[in-house]
């Protein structure tokens, strides 16, 4: 009898649909994986120890590049963490501003999924056609924060300042000439509320081209319906959270079941999937990115109508304005304090979690009474997920492992911190 005998191959880690820096070490029977080994550490960069060497407010631009698609939902968790251990709490404006953030960075993260998810499956339009809404997001970060993707906006006490009364608008150029530059700016003549306003308005129809892309799509169904299925017991088990969790029909958000910042305050649904496989969890993404438009929509009307302060009063940990800095010597000094050795945070242990878009995001935060950190562990929702891909993979096909990979959505800044 010949000698029949698995072979083992290689899945990135520069191959495109492994999202990062993901080496699979895959056992093949032919085509049939037998057993799929992820080895991760190839992008580690030790940011949990990097934030014990830093006093608290400095580890706030640590957070965004962890997942470097859901930004400020990353900052929302650290800031709550630190928040607890003060014993102070942003006002309502911050918190409101947050709660829109956090849902606009969801927004983003789903369209990024799907526009990759969908180009890793093999449907290329679909990538033109999310970045397009992206763009327009991205271009909100930019107005509040200076910067697109790694904002540091969130800081311990509020949000670091006011949203813009108006937006930054493009200019004549070799690229774009005047007719076509009045056209980009038509949207950007009032404030960021008023851009943001104008994008929730049109998104649902975004989404419905989306969906008439994707959802009745034969192929696309071929590729994931009854890939990579997952019991909702099994999930529960393997510690899922976010939309893996909800496709297999478990309701579980914690906006809803732990609420932070205004989640208590807005209206929205839990979209849950029915059989826990790979078109499920597309389908709950698809309308968890409607719900967070609803909530954007709620965040506006009350912004508009409730002006304030966005960051608490205490200088001690907030910095002071930038007026009073410059005319108020103890102002300066409770600047160059603030800036140069952070504060001291009450002893005591924190764990706080939101709910990012990628599932459970936490921050377990250990303070000895110093300005830095004793521990900091970060409970990131990928590094769950990825440890279920042999599991998810094995009896499946070579070509139905990318398929998997889109579905848990991994980003690997999380996974190797």
């Amino acid at each position: 009898m010949p000698d029949i005998r698995n072979y083992t191959m290689n899945f990135g880690p520069q191959h495109p649909a492994a999202h990062g820096v993901l080496r699979l070490v895959l056992e093949l029977d032919g085509e049939v994986i037998e057993r799929a080994d992820p080895h991760i550490g190839l992008l580690h960069r030790g940011t949990e120890k990097l934030a014990e060497t830093k006093p608290f407010n400095q580890s706030v631009p640590y957070m965004d590049r962890l997942d470097y698609v859901s930004m400020m939902c990353n900052e929302h968790a650290y800031v709550i963490a630190v928040e607890r251990l003060l014993g102070i709490e942003a006002p309502i404006r911050a918190q409101y501003i947050r709660t829109m953030f956090d849902e606009v960075t969801r927004i983003l993260n789903h369209l990024m999924w799907l526009g990759a998810h969908a180009l890793d499956i093999g449907a290329m339009s679909v990538f033109l056609y999310a970045f397009r809404e992206r763009e327009d997001l991205m271009d909100c970060y930019e107005a509040v924060s200076g910067a697109r993707m790694h904002a540091a906006y969130y800081r311990p006490g509020g949000v670091y300042r006011d949203l813009p009364d108006l937006m930054p608008q493009y200019q004549v150029s070799k690229w774009h000439g005047k007719g076509a530059v009045n056209k980009l700016n038509e949207t950007r003549q009032g404030s960021l509320l008023d851009f943001l306003e104008d994008f929730v308005q049109r998104f649902p129809a975004c989404v419905d081209e989306y969906e008439t892309l994707l959802s009745d799509n034969r192929i696309w169904k071929q590729r994931t319906v009854s890939i990579g299925i997952v019991s909702p017991e099994r999930a529960l088990q393997l510690g899922f959270s976010g939309p893996m969790l909800r496709g297999s029909g478990f309701e579980w958000d914690l906006r809803k079941k732990q609420p932070y910042a205004v989640y208590d305050k807005v209206d929205f649904d839990i979209p849950v999937g029915v059989n826990g496989d790979c078109y499920d969890r597309y389908l709950v993404r698809i309308e968890e990115m409607r719900q967070s438009n609803r909530i954007v929509k709620q965040c506006i009307e009350w912004l508009r109508k409730n002006p304030g302060p966005v960051m608490a009063d205490d200088h001690k940990v907030t910095a002071p304005s930038r007026e009073s800095m410059k005319t108020n010597m103890e102002s300066l000094i409770h600047h160059f304090k603030l800036f140069s050795e952070g504060y001291c945070v009450p002893e005591g242990e924190v764990y706080a979690a939101v709910e990012h878009p990628k599932g459970e995001f936490g921050i377990y935060l250990v303070s000895d009474g110093a300005n830095k950190p004793y521990r900091l562990k970060i409970r990131a929702p990928g590094y769950a997920h990825l440890a279920s891909i042999d599991e998810m993979a094995r009896g499946h096909m070579l070509a139905d492992v990318v398929a998997i990979i889109g579905t848990q959505d991994v980003v690997f800044g999380e996974i190797d911190r």
